[in-house]
């Protein structure tokens, strides 16, 4: 008969994962980031070929390949035991402020999406870049506010660098738009937007306490910028909705200053973390 109070002895790979770090971080990021490009070119990219409808083209271009991602992300997160964690409650509490990063981010996806010309997009093209947003959100928030945070939190780093690193390597994502034929200009840009959004969606994981609401706000960002951006509609609104990107740079970049505390991990036998709120 089993002693329930003996300890469980973990694998190895949960060993490896349970100790966090930024490096690690780094290299899930890298391992999602290959599967990523690798399944377009070995899985879809053979029948893109053929295929000439708009909206289907960004189904099997962008939400499969991500959506993919998403089960790679969930089957990962499976096998150390962490699904549960990483949409449970979050370890330390956010503040008041932190709401300002939430309302910045949903006032302009709002303004974006009614300053989009529905008739000129289609109703094909804009149910497929809302699919792909869903997933687009899922996957990119599952990773650097779920996982990254989490990994950072178990090695014991301070909340803002919990934040600088999961929103640097949520920016180094983006970077690979260069070798797609993206400017540097328009390239670099990008990295100052996503890194500034991925502070906001760090505050909105902290002050929400879950991490279903960033996949939320996240996954209703992307494709309002694209359409918007592809299928204006005239109007003031649309001069309004087209700071967006600044407004959000600025927010990100002002509130981070801001970031306090630190999620004392103690890793006990079993591997679980118990956070708690310090500094």
């Amino acid at each position: 008969m089993i002693d329930p109070t003996t300890p469980v002895r973990e694998s190895g790979w949960r060993r490896f994962w349970s100790r966090g770090g930024w490096w690690r971080s780094l290299l899930a990021v890298v391992a999602y980031y290959a599967i990523y490009q690798l399944v377009p070119l070995v899985l879809i990219g053979p029948f893109m070929g053929g295929v000439h409808d708009p909206a289907l083209k960004i189904l099997m271009g962008t939400a499969l390949p991500i959506a993919l991602g998403c089960v790679v992300l969930v089957v990962f997160a499976l096998s150390l035991g962490w699904l549960r964690d990483l949409f449970g409650p979050q370890p330390i509490r956010g503040r008041g402020w932190m709401w300002i990063a939430v309302v910045v981010t949903l006032t302009f996806n709002v303004l974006h999406f009614v300053t989009i010309d529905y008739g000129k997009a289609g109703a094909g093209i804009v149910t497929a870049w809302l699919v792909a947003g869903v997933f687009i959100g899922i996957a990119e928030e599952t990773l650097t506010r779920g996982i990254v945070v989490s990994l950072m939190r178990k090695a014991g780093y301070r909340e803002i660098s919990v934040a600088l690193v999961s929103a640097v390597l949520f920016a180094a994502l983006h970077a690979g738009n260069l070798f797609a034929g993206q400017s540097l200009l328009a390239t670099l840009i990008q990295l100052l937007y996503t890194f500034a959004f991925g502070i906001c969606m760090y505050l909105a994981l902290r002050v929400t306490g879950s991490l279903v609401w960033p996949i939320l706000l996240h996954a209703t960002t992307d494709p309002s910028i694209f359409l918007q951006t592809l299928y204006p509609a005239q109007g003031p609104l649309a001069a309004i909705a087209a700071l967006g990107n600044i407004v959000v740079i600025a927010t990100g970049l002002v509130l981070m200053i801001f970031i306090r505390g630190a999620v004392a991990s103690d890793v006990s036998s079993t591997g679980q973390d118990r956070g708690v709120l310090a500094g």
